[in-house]
């Protein structure tokens, strides 16, 4: 299936992002820095031009191969000239740009577009404690170099990064990020796509978004877990990560060697909280684990208020180890119930599913809702493995007569109630991002 991602300006998606435009208006005295042969005055290096601009500056990136981990520590727009064009070739460094709020606490309004990023020891693009910044129109593309995978070890990775040795922190990685978009990029070949944790802050309120995550074999087209705290934070529970808004991409074949789930959400900790997080309106396509996974391990992890919607979801894989589903699964909702309490604000809504064995997967301590989705036969829609109760009314089953007739999608497990079920679909069965 070829699908196309809309592709919209930076402009047109700062402006939709109306927060950040207000924030990122330039003071009087900005200037524009030029890095690239051919320009007066321009700059060898994109580094060197950082390191000599000031707040509120736009740095214009001529097109070819830099050789560089540029390091962000200011207010500026960093703007290649196309990333067809203007490489970073991190190869053998770290990160091909690092927008670090770690060691410059209060970074904001920080813009990078137009590069494409590969080759770096970890991730291609890491974010650190930055606020009311953007990431867009950027492809990503063979990081992660360090990563040894049968060893489960990335050797070098900074310590600050908890728990990211089986991946090498992906293609971009937020920590401790707010209010910024990550948009319109393409990310593939990488260990895993984007990676948005918690370990040097809460990370929240951020809109994904627009983007392609393709083909990064080892991990989750797009991640959402809550980490331990950087050895140099003060003490205490995973800061979390809440309020994120997951709309419009399209995550496909992605761990399909090492076992990732098109989008996950995990609380594997005591006290994590990934909570308030929004996954709508994407396309999740053959991934190795299931099209949405969503896991909880540990007393008091917080998982409240996630909502899954209007996502088409289709030939994805088997959840596996303790969250375990009896087939390859479209949705897969799973709390420990000998630990983690709840979730309660559950919902799973107006998902079309489709050639998956079983479409929306249950195994929680708390009821939960499932309602107007297109549960489109051949296989179970719901599954409930735990003692929760399910109420799975109002949805399409893929025919109209209701789960468990000739050519129906079927119930297996106890506790779920289904009447009424719609005679018809409850949305249109294509992917949303097919049509933009």
């Amino acid at each position: 299936m070829k699908l196309r991602v809309k592709r919209i300006s930076l402009g047109v998606a700062l402006a939709v992002w109306g927060v950040a435009v207000v924030g990122m208006v330039q003071p009087a005295a900005a200037a524009t820095l030029c890095v690239g042969a051919g320009g007066v005055n321009c700059y060898a290096t994109i580094g060197a031009a950082v390191a000599q601009a000031t707040a509120g500056d736009t740095i214009q990136v001529s097109q070819g191969i830099y050789h560089e981990d540029v390091v962000i520590g200011k207010p500026l727009s960093l703007i290649g000239k196309n990333a067809a064009n203007t490489i970073i070739d991190a190869t053998g460094m770290s990160n091909g740009i690092y927008i670090d709020g770690l060691d410059n606490s209060g970074l904001a309004h920080v813009i990078v577009s137009g590069f494409t990023v590969r080759n770096a020891n970890f991730e291609g693009i890491l974010m650190t404690n930055v606020s009311d910044s953007a990431v867009w129109g950027n492809e990503l593309t063979g990081n992660d170099l360090s990563l040894d995978y049968a060893k489960q070890v990335c050797p070098g990775l900074p310590s600050f990064e908890t728990s990211e040795a089986f991946d090498c922190g992906e293609g971009i990685h937020l920590s401790g990020v707010d209010h910024s978009l990550i948009g319109g990029n393409s990310i593939h070949g990488n260990s895993g796509g984007i990676l948005i944790s918690d370990e040097t802050g809460p990370t929240h309120d951020n809109w994904i978004a627009n983007n392609l995550v393709k083909s990064n074999v080892f991990d989750c087209g797009i991640t959402i877990p809550s980490h331990p705290r950087a050895p140099s934070m003060p003490s205490g529970p995973p800061f979390g990560v809440y309020g994120n808004v997951i709309s419009g991409n399209v995550s496909e074949y992605n761990g399909t060697m090492g076992g990732g789930a098109g989008v996950g959400l995990f609380g594997f900790l005591p006290g994590a909280r990934v909570s308030g997080n929004t996954i709508s309106g994407n396309t999740i396509i053959g991934n190795g684990l299931p099209g949405v996974a969503m896991h909880a391990h540990a007393p008091g992890a917080n998982m409240n208020n996630n909502v899954i919607t209007g996502n088409y979801i289709a030939g994805n894989g088997p959840d596996t180890e303790d969250a375990a589903t009896p087939g390859p699964a479209g949705i897969n909702l799973y709390i420990n119930i000998h630990g983690a309490s709840g979730p309660s604000g559950i919902l799973v809504s107006k998902n079309v599913i489709k050639d998956e064995a079983n479409d929306v997967v249950v195994k929680m301590p708390e009821s939960m809702d499932v309602h107007w989705n297109n549960l489109n036969g051949g296989g179970n829609g719901v599954v409930n493995l735990g003692p929760a109760t399910v109420d799975a009314t109002n949805n399409w089953w893929g025919c109209s007569q209701g789960p468990g007739a000739n050519g129906c999608s079927h119930v297996m497990g106890a506790n779920v109630t289904v009447d009424p079920a719609l005679s018809s679909p409850a949305v249109p069965n294509g992917s949303p991002t097919a049509q933009q």
